[in-house]
């Protein structure tokens, strides 16, 4: 067969969305700024999420934590913890330290471990915008914010592909 397809074999797609919000999932799961390492993994596990944003109290992104990050958190506390002998672990020097929290005992936070980058969209951006910050960025995922920088929506590049069709 030839390399080339022939004209009746060639699929079209076309990306049936208009706007951010035509592609947006609304009400996203976040985490607030002052959750701990724990409630996090626990979200995330509850959820089977990848990644979520972190919000201030008036519910404006301010980062985005990771699966990644909390593993690579979990590993440097790990490999904290194995570098010490047994012995410093004795009730008389202190402490044991629980996963999630510090070296000085205290508990991380998301927004000790968060990526503080924040690529938003408004619910109005062309859908051509929303595909070239994606692609140009190198992002999974956009959110989307409404004019006072509110979150409101989270955007996927499964959303993305979920609007894909076969042109008609």
């Amino acid at each position: 067969m030839n390399a080339t397809l022939s004209r009746e074999m060639r699929t079209h797609l076309m990306l049936h969305a208009d706007t951010a919000a035509d592609l947006m999932v609304p009400n996203p799961i976040s985490l607030r700024a002052e959750a701990d390492v724990a409630e996090a993994i626990a979200l995330f596990t509850e959820k089977r999420i990848t990644a979520a944003p972190v919000i201030d109290e008036a519910g404006r992104p301010i980062g985005v934590v990771s699966r990644s990050d909390l593993l690579i958190h979990q590993c440097e506390h790990d490999r904290h913890r194995s570098a010490k002998p047994d012995y410093f672990f004795a009730p008389t020097f202190g402490t044991l330290e629980e996963p999630g929290e510090s070296k000085t005992g205290a508990k991380s936070t998301v927004v000790d471990l968060m990526t503080p980058a924040v690529f938003a969209v408004a619910p109005q951006t062309p859908v051509r915008r929303v595909v070239n910050d994606m692609i140009g960025l190198h992002v999974h995922r956009l959110f989307v914010v409404d004019d006072d920088g509110v979150l409101v929506g989270v955007i996927s590049t499964m959303d993305v592909l979920k609007q894909v069709k076969e042109e008609e």
